[in-house]
């Protein structure tokens, strides 16, 4: 009994050797970083471009994209530190401040962003869609004309032209069906006359038109026949809005979702900072203090 009670502080002593030895190196033990280059007391390590290397680069491409990061990463890092020795103290405090708010805005962007991509609702109805258009109708004036037309673009050794024609211009359902049934023939067509297309997006795509001669030809219940060196055009334009007439809702519909959604997110993000900075309030973390004072 009294050879164990002499051991006891020999055994103590080893076993908080042991855990001192096992805590510094838990603590201490620190991977080493393989640097690449040192410019004063500043290092580039290997593991700083390691994840910029694409797997399809050759050995080669390899050491040269690697020496000509190192050698540009050297020249900002001489540049930086001259710049600090040289420029005046009020511009480098200004820099400071730059570097500090864009700093800050990009960390709160992101934030915000994903807050606002969790929690926006993105559904907007038909009927939210049709108010607003009511509502605003007076901002949607239009820049440029709009029309409704249909068209074909055939070779010009196409054998019927004068029957297509007739079709385009009756335009009953047989009339339809018979024209969508030869369509293979057709280098271009656009039958859907019920959907608004810009002048601009029509010359694109029909390119014997153009800004000269759309007044002649883009006009109400106009036929025209139109030809260039390959192609034959024949259309009949069936509805026509000229600038500052106000834009139909089917054109604008999708920029008013647009715009709904965005009008959503600032109230959103405007709810966020006023909510953000009463919650700081209450815990009193955050407080002005008065000038006079």
């Amino acid at each position: 009994m009294l050879k164990h009670q002499k051991n006891t502080p020999f055994l103590l002593c080893t076993l908080i050797a042991i855990l001192v030895s096992s805590c510094e190196g838990m603590f201490n033990k620190e991977e080493e970083k393989e640097p690449l280059a040192r410019v004063d007391d500043t290092f580039l390590y290997k593991e700083d471009i390691a994840s910029l290397i694409r797997d399809d680069m050759t050995a080669e491409d390899s050491t040269m994209f690697v020496t000509n990061y190192i050698n540009n990463w050297a020249s900002k890092q001489l540049l930086l530190s001259k710049s600090k020795i040289n420029l005046p103290e009020e511009k480098l405090a200004e820099f400071d401040r730059l570097v500090s708010d864009y700093r800050a805005d990009l960390y709160t962007r992101a934030y915000i962003e994903a807050l606002v991509n969790q929690s926006q609702d993105t559904s907007v109805t038909k009927a939210q869609l049709q108010e607003f258009y009511e509502r605003e109708k007076e901002n949607f004036k239009l820049n440029e004309k709009l029309v409704q037309l249909r068209f074909v673009g055939m070779s010009e050794k196409f054998l019927d032209r004068d029957g297509v024609e007739a079709k385009i211009k009756n335009w009953d359902v047989s009339d339809k069906r018979y024209l969508d049934s030869i369509a293979v023939q057709f280098n271009k067509i656009h039958f859907n006359d019920s959907i608004w297309i810009s002048a601009s997006r029509v010359i694109e795509e029909i390119p014997p038109l153009t800004r000269a001669n759309e007044e002649t030809h883009l006009k109400k219940s106009q036929f025209f026949e139109l030809q260039d060196s390959l192609e034959v055009y024949l259309g009949l334009v069936t509805n026509v809005l000229e600038v500052n007439e106000t834009a139909p809702f089917d054109y604008v519909e999708p920029d008013i979702k647009q715009l709904i959604l965005n009008r959503r997110r600032l109230n959103y993000i405007k709810k966020l900072e006023t909510e953000i900075i009463d919650e700081a309030i209450k815990k009193n973390e955050f407080e002005v203090y008065d000038k006079e004072n």
